[in-house]
């Protein structure tokens, strides 16, 4: 009978939502910032030379699609709308990126800049008007 209790709360347990383990900054500091700037790095250099930096560039395509997906989640989305329009370009870029690197394809992987660099921009307009000022003019 302790067994059976201990599994229905642990199935209990299980069904709530994770707390995130980081801020929307240290995303953004830790994850989103170095991933993006190494990717768009390595497009602007002519791509990805050989399997390790292919591999690195990957793992920074990945990291920002689930980024994306983290900045959705409950406790961290500012809004239903456009905080979340604007997540899910990230989302669609990272995986754009990631699917050019599975493919080591560096035209498709070179497509991909603008589309990250609008993910950035288009947030940060809107959530982050001290940084990025909406009419683009230095603040």
């Amino acid at each position: 009978m302790l067994v059976l209790g201990h599994t229905i709360a642990f199935a209990q347990a299980s069904s709530e939502p994770f707390p995130p383990a980081a801020s929307v900054k240290q995303l953004m500091l830790d994850l989103i910032y170095p991933s993006s700037n190494d990717l768009l790095l390595a497009i602007y250099r002519g791509g990805p030379k050989d399997e390790t930096e292919w591999a690195a560039v990957r793992r920074s395509a990945l990291t920002l699609a689930e980024s994306g997906s983290m900045l959705m989640m409950s406790g961290r989305a500012r809004d239903s709308a456009g905080w979340m329009k604007d997540a899910k370009l990230l989302v669609d870029a990272g995986n754009a990126a990631y699917t050019a690197t599975q493919a080591k394809d560096v035209k498709a992987l070179s497509a991909v800049a603008g589309a990250v660099d609008a993910s950035c921009t288009t947030c940060h307009k809107q959530y982050r008007p001290n940084v990025y000022p909406k009419d683009g003019g230095v603040k």
